[in-house]
C-alpha cells in the first residue's frame, strides 16, 4: 500500500474541490495514484471536474509567427520569468518560432536549422551556458490554409508576439480578408479563455470520449435509475462534454447564445462566401509541467545541520 501524505490529500482536494476525508479514502483506493483517485471521486459524485486540471509550473514564453498562409506557434521554458524577460531570450524565442515555419514545427528539425555557423540547439545551449540558467525548445506547431487566413493572437504579451498564451487559427474562405481577420482574432480571443481540446466533436479522442461515458454511467447508475433512463442521462453528459470541450461546439465568448460554429456560418453569409474554421493551435505556457517548489526553510535547516 502506497503511503497516502498530507501533500497528496491537498493536491487531490485542489484539484476535485472535494473534502478532505474523501480525498485521503479516494487516495486509498487508488493506492495513491492521482489520476485514478479522481475518477474515484468523480464516479461518487464527490468532484465536478471534467479532467485534472494541468498543473502549470514552467516558466518561459509562447511566441507566434504569421507568414503568407501558414503560421507557428512555439513554446520555450526557462526556469524563472526573470530569464523570460531576458532581450537575448526573447530574441531566441522570436527566432524559434521563424524557424518553425520552415520545418513545419518539427523540434529536432528546428535544432538542426544551422546559422551563422552553428545550429539553433547549439545557440541554446550557448545561451544556456551564458545565463546560467536551464532552458528548453518544448514544442512547437505549424498550421496553415490554402486560401484564406491564419489569424493570430496572444495573452499576456510580454512584446509583440511573445507572451503566456498563443493562439492560431486557421480559416479557408475567398472573403474578403479584413473582415477575415476580425473573425480570426476574436475567435483565437474566444479560444484563449476556452482552451478547448478539440476542433470538432469527430476530432476528439475516442478513448477520451469512452472515458467520460464510463465516469458518466456510473454516476447515472449511483442514482438507481432504469437502465434506459440512464443511457439518456449518459448522452446528455456527453452532449454537454462536446459544449465544454469542442470548439465548433462552445458557447462563442463574446455571444453566449451562440455556438463558435453559428458565428462562423453567419460570417459566410455576411461574406457571401464559404468561410471553414478548418485548424487551431493554442500553446498555454507551462501545460503538463510540475514548477519545482523551493523549500528555502528547509535548505537553511539542512545547512545548519551539517
Amino acid at each position: 500500500m502506497a503511503e497516502i501524505t498530507a501533500a497528496m490529500v491537498k493536491e487531490l482536494r485542489e484539484t476535485t474541490g472535494a473534502g478532505m476525508l474523501d480525498c485521503k479514502k479516494a487516495l486509498v483506493e487508488a493506492n495513491g495514484n492521482m489520476d485514478e483517485a479522481v475518477d474515484w471521486l468523480r464516479k461518487k459524485g464527490l468532484a465536478s471536474a471534467a479532467k485534472k486540471s494541468s498543473r502549470i509550473a514552467a516558466e518561459g514564453l509562447v511566441a507566434v509567427k504569421v507568414e503568407g498562409n501558414k503560421g507557428a506557434v512555439v513554446e520555450v521554458n526557462s526556469e524563472t520569468d526573470f530569464v523570460a524577460k531576458n532581450d537575448i531570450f526573447q530574441a531566441y524565442v522570436e527566432d524559434a518560432a521563424k524557424i518553425a515555419l520552415t520545418t513545419n514545427g518539427d523540434v529536432e528539425a528546428m535544432k538542426n536549422v544551422a546559422e551563422n555557423g552553428k545550429t539553433f540547439g547549439e545557440r541554446l545551449t550557448d545561451m544556456i551556458a551564458r545565463i546560467g540558467e536551464n532552458m528548453n525548445l518544448r514544442r512547437a506547431k505549424v498550421i496553415s490554409v490554402n486560401n484564406g487566413l491564419v489569424c493570430s493572437y496572444v495573452h499576456n504579451a510580454a512584446r509583440d508576439g511573445l507572451g503566456k498564451i498563443g493562439v492560431l487559427v486557421a480559416l479557408e474562405s475567398t472573403g474578403d480578408k479584413a473582415k477575415l481577420a476580425d473573425l480570426g482574432k476574436h475567435i483565437a480571443m474566444h479560444i484563449a479563455a476556452t482552451a478547448p481540446i478539440a476542433l470538432n466533436i469527430a476530432s476528439v479522442d475516442p478513448a477520451a470520449v469512452e472515458h467520460e461515458k464510463g465516469i458518466f454511467s456510473e454516476q447515472a447508475l449511483a442514482s438507481g435509475k432504469p437502465a434506459n433512463i440512464v443511457e439518456k442521462m449518459v448522452e446528455g453528459r456527453i452532449r454537454k462534454f462536446y459544449e465544454e470541450v469542442v470548439l465548433e461546439e462552445q458557447a462563442y465568448i463574446m455571444d453566449p447564445d451562440k455556438k463558435v460554429k453559428a458565428v462562423v456560418a453567419d460570417a459566410a453569409k455576411e461574406l457571401g462566401t464559404d468561410v471553414k474554421l478548418t485548424d487551431y493551435a493554442f500553446f498555454k505556457l507551462g501545460d503538463g509541467l510540475q514548477k519545482k517548489e523551493e523549500d528555502f526553510a528547509a535548505e537553511v535547516n539542512a545547512q545548519l545541520n551539517k
